[in-house]
């Protein structure tokens, strides 16, 4: 399913949202603009920005603040890349070297939290109130949420439950916050602001569990990836908690081990023990409950064909194969 559709919607927009990131990101500091333009320039696909955009004409915004909001959301999910791979001690990201890789991990913080910094300046500009209230605390519960998955890395026995809290609060936070911004700047009654933060939670958290299923397929060279990679850190993501739940003793002990140890020494056996449980399909439908959702709570918006954009992106958040 292909989502050039919907970039081409608001090109002319994500054009000038790209012309301001380069601009905002500038600073004096050497460093600072050589590690922020290699991660801002690393190839991701610059979803949230797109969300924030779509959003906002779905609701027939004419003014330029959009633009300046898609940028601050990106700039706060370019810092929290920079801090969970220091803190995940990766070395890979779609197929690129970490900025800590290449860097080192003083540096990929202290300019994580340059664009933190950043974003909030141009929060400022935006001059609004429930703007900031709503950023603020979406970054505060993104915080939360990255302390909670810390606190759960080796841990085997997290629940389903706990998992995705996790990533609601971790990853689909921003999603939310992206949607629901689209509506306020429009001055929506909040009825509707309430259906677009729906519409985005329940989006990237289908978006996650898309990529926990492609964790352990073929499509994870697509990503940029290997094959294992959140079992490797020792992450208990959806599949790996479904098997551990309806798995025979001796793939139950194979994967309790893995979560524990971490690694990729027993992959095969922890691929096998996944897929002879059903937790690949389990975890792909669940991602498809979670793009329902989404999808019912913007049928219920004017339609447009920024609407059916938003329809086809929840389409594509669970059905997706890169």
């Amino acid at each position: 399913m292909d989502i050039q559709s919907a970039y081409d919607l608001v090109a002319d927009d994500m054009q000038a949202v790209d012309a301001l990131i380069q601009q905002r990101l500038h600073s004096d500091v050497v460093l600072i603009n050589q590690l922020g333009h290699y991660i801002i320039n690393s190839g991701g696909k610059r979803l949230r920005p797109m969300v924030v955009l779509l959003s906002a004409r779905a609701f027939g915004y004419q003014g330029s603040y959009h633009i300046d909001i898609a940028a601050i959301i990106e700039f706060i999910h370019t810092a929290t890349l920079l801090h969970d791979d220091v803190v995940d001690s990766s070395d890979l990201r779609r197929g690129r070297k970490t900025a800590n890789n290449i860097w080192g991990s003083e540096a990929s913080v202290l300019v994580g939290d340059f664009l933190y910094s950043r974003a909030f300046e141009m929060m400022v500009g935006v001059d609004s109130m429930r703007v900031m209230e709503i950023l603020a605390r979406t970054t505060n519960t993104i915080a939360e949420g990255e302390v909670m998955q810390l606190l759960n890395c080796h841990e085997p026995d997290t629940t389903e439950e706990c998992y995705l809290e996790i990533i609601r609060s971790k990853t689909a936070k921003l999603f939310e916050a992206a949607t629901q911004l689209g509506a306020v700047l429009c001055h929506r009654p909040p009825a509707e602001e309430k259906l677009m933060a729906a519409y985005g939670m329940h989006l990237g958290t289908a978006f996650q569990l898309t990529d926990d299923v492609l964790d352990y397929s073929s499509f994870s060279e697509d990503l940029g990836k290997n094959i294992g990679d959140d079992l490797a850190e020792g992450k208990p993501t959806l599949p790996l908690i479904y098997a551990m739940s309806k798995g025979s003793a001796p793939h139950v002990k194979v994967i309790r081990n893995a979560i524990e140890s971490g690694g990729r020494e027993n992959l095969a056996e922890v691929i096998e023990a996944i897929e002879s449980s059903g937790a690949i399909a389990y975890t792909a439908e669940a991602a498809r409950r979670e793009a329902d959702k989404a999808m019912q709570a913007v049928k219920n918006i004017p339609a447009s064909p920024y609407q059916e954009a938003l329809l086809n992106l929840a389409k594509f958040a669970a059905y997706r194969t890169y």
